[in-house]
């Protein structure tokens, strides 16, 4: 089944496929990160900075909350080498990249889903009641793009009407659903993903918003 060992936040060797999304999340994060830092007037130095707070910034923060240390990346250096990449090409072929951003937000959002999934699991892995486990899951998914947007003076999407952090929590809880019922892991994880993807997607393109 797929899930992260108990101390060391990487996952056995028949979880490839789990292991190469996420690092494809990672790299089209820290793509996101950078172009925002790129667009701020940042530096090399900032913009790699706020591509790795991007891209890590969230698992980071829930892995320190859980008490899970050294925090996952720092047992994995392809994360990083990830980042650089990511780096280096939003510098490189910025105009190519901005042009597939349509395509970009497909990875973005499907790196959303991917984790906050991972987030929860890891934290029901600990042994964390079940309503700690969404909580991290979402600080997982979108605290990277929070303190992203608040290095570069935006408002973050979280605190915005636009449906963000709410997709990652209904993720979350359809995962909990399936679980309780018993079906393969490997089953919830991917109807929880699609879930996430769906709702932000379709709130994106049909400008659907919460408002109270």
């Amino acid at each position: 089944m797929p899930k992260f060992t108990k101390n060391s936040g990487t996952f056995s060797a028949d979880t490839d496929w789990i292991y190469i999304l996420n690092l494809a999340g990672v790299f089209v994060f820290a793509i996101s990160g950078t172009l925002t830092a790129i667009d701020s007037d940042f530096d090399v130095v900032g913009a790699i900075i706020i591509g790795f707070i991007t891209a890590l910034g969230g698992g980071t923060l829930r892995d320190i909350l859980i008490g899970e240390t050294p925090v996952g990346w720092m047992q994995d250096a392809l994360s990083l080498y990830a980042i650089v990449a990511a780096v280096l090409c939003s510098y490189l072929f910025k105009k190519s990249i901005l042009k597939l951003r349509k395509g970009m937000f497909i990875f973005d959002t499907i790196g959303l889903g991917l984790f906050t999934i991972l987030g929860l699991q890891k934290t029901l892995e600990l042994g964390l009641s079940p309503l700690i486990a969404v909580i991290m899951g979402v600080v997982s998914a979108v605290f990277g793009g929070v303190i992203r947007d608040v290095l570069s003076n935006i408002v973050p999407l979280i605190f915005r009407t636009e449906i963000y952090a709410s997709a990652c929590v209904a993720g979350a809880l359809v995962f909990l659903v399936l679980d309780g019922f018993r079906l393969p892991l490997e089953l919830s994880m991917v109807v929880a993903m699609v879930v996430v993807f769906l709702i932000r997607y379709f709130a994106v393109r049909r400008k659907w918003v919460l408002k109270f």
